[in-house]
């Protein structure tokens, strides 16, 4: 059996590599302080995010949470009960349930946005050319097209 070696990556590269990690650790750490000053893990937090955008699917809710839709309902459960959000009808498919932030639930999930200082000061410094110039190469990273803006 023949085995594969992959490249060895370059100083620069194990550098960026490290930068983007710490980037992550900070943001993942102050997020879960955000969360924790509205009594909501981080989980939940994410998944009121994702709704004060729009009403999902529970599976869609599942799959952008990279888990297991047993997991998304019991998270919903817990906000519906705080009265955070709401399960509604599909107008598409009557047979399909979509969670939806309350007004309540979107009020939060702003307050939660808005307290996330880590990312938002540091851009701040970066120009409006440089933040375009990071958007574009993280896109790239990602497979994404640029905007073109």
């Amino acid at each position: 059996m023949a085995t594969h070696k992959s490249p060895r990556m370059d100083p620069l590269s194990i550098e960026v590599v490290e930068l983007i990690g710490t980037v992550v650790a900070r943001y993942h750490d102050e997020y879960e302080e955000a969360a924790a000053a509205h009594a909501l893990t981080g989980a939940q937090a994410r998944l009121l995010s994702l709704l004060s955008l729009e009403p999902l699917p529970m599976r869609r809710l599942a799959q952008q949470l990279k888990c297991e839709p047993s997991n998304v309902t019991g998270i919903v459960d817990r906000l519906e009960t705080r009265g955070l959000v709401e399960r509604r009808p599909d107008p598409a498919d009557r047979r399909v349930k979509l969670a939806a932030a309350t007004p309540e639930g979107r009020r939060i999930a702003g307050g939660l946005r808005d307290s996330l200082d880590f990312a938002r000061e540091p851009l701040a410094e970066l120009s409006d050319r440089e933040r375009l110039t990071l958007r574009d190469l993280l896109r790239r990273m990602l497979g994404e097209e640029p905007d073109g803006d």
